[in-house]
């Protein structure tokens, strides 16, 4: 089996990585947008893939009885050890989905942010995370939406595609697992993202306006979709489960 990545080169995580901009200090709204959605279906034990630096994945620390944080880039590895050295309850891996995963007893859920798009074989990286998923656990996968946003940012950071619910759904089913949650999300960032980066022609965000969207269109968004499910997002978010009897 493959060592991961393979034919995807993913640029390392670091702190000046580009899709850092979408989710750091200048976007503190979207952050806990990501969270609020997450949480709810975290159990007592979970491994994060792509962990990064380790900021999204502390954020479950005060409901979690164990943490597995994980990364591809090296850089971001050691950053983690630096981080969580002092916590018996956390550890740390280095790996590149697919593959066979190094983690002995499993946990029950999974998440994945902005991961699954780098990789060729995702339905193959799917069945990785369930081999180290207890049955009836969950992975969450939040994924970059819909292939008419796919610009040069995606090109950039080594995006192999943009998804739309039936294709990650499609993906889902292909790696064994039973759809919980699927559904795009943020409509009005997609938009924006639409006029900004494809249309506009920015090579990749500008933080200051990701600030200006964090601070006006995220906070109307989350008002929106409390109420309607938009029919087109940003954003494609699923919760799969894994089955019972495998």
């Amino acid at each position: 089996m493959s060592s991961g990545y393979d034919r995807v080169v993913q640029p390392a995580a670091g702190d000046e990585a580009l899709e850092n901009h979408l989710g750091g200090d200048e976007a503190k709204n979207y952050r806990q947008y990501e969270f609020d959605m997450v949480a709810p279906h975290v159990g007592r034990s979970m491994l994060e893939i792509g962990s990064g630096l380790g900021h999204f994945a502390e954020q479950f620390l005060p409901r979690l009885d164990r943490l597995v944080v994980s990364d591809f880039d090296p850089y971001c590895v050691e950053q983690l050890e630096k981080r969580f050295v002092d916590r018996d309850d956390i550890s740390v891996l280095q790996f590149g989905l697919p593959t066979d995963i190094p983690l002995e007893d499993k946990v029950d859920t999974v998440v994945m942010m902005n991961v699954l798009e780098h990789i060729e074989d995702d339905a193959e990286a799917l069945r990785s995370l369930a081999r180290v998923t207890l049955p009836g656990g969950r992975i969450i996968i939040w994924v970059p939406g819909y292939m008419q946003l796919y610009g040069d940012f995606d090109r950039k950071v080594g995006h192999v595609q943009r998804y739309t619910p039936k294709t990650l759904g499609t993906t889902v089913a292909k790696a064994g697992l039973d759809v919980e949650v699927l559904k795009p999300i943020n409509f009005l960032g997609g938009i924006a993202w639409w006029a900004a980066v494809r249309r506009g022609g920015v090579g990749y965000p500008d933080p200051r306006l990701v600030k200006i969207y964090d601070r006006t269109v995220v906070p109307l968004t989350r008002l929106i979709e409390r109420f309607v499910t938009p029919p087109f997002g940003q954003t494609v978010f699923c919760v799969a489960r894994v089955p019972q009897k495998r």
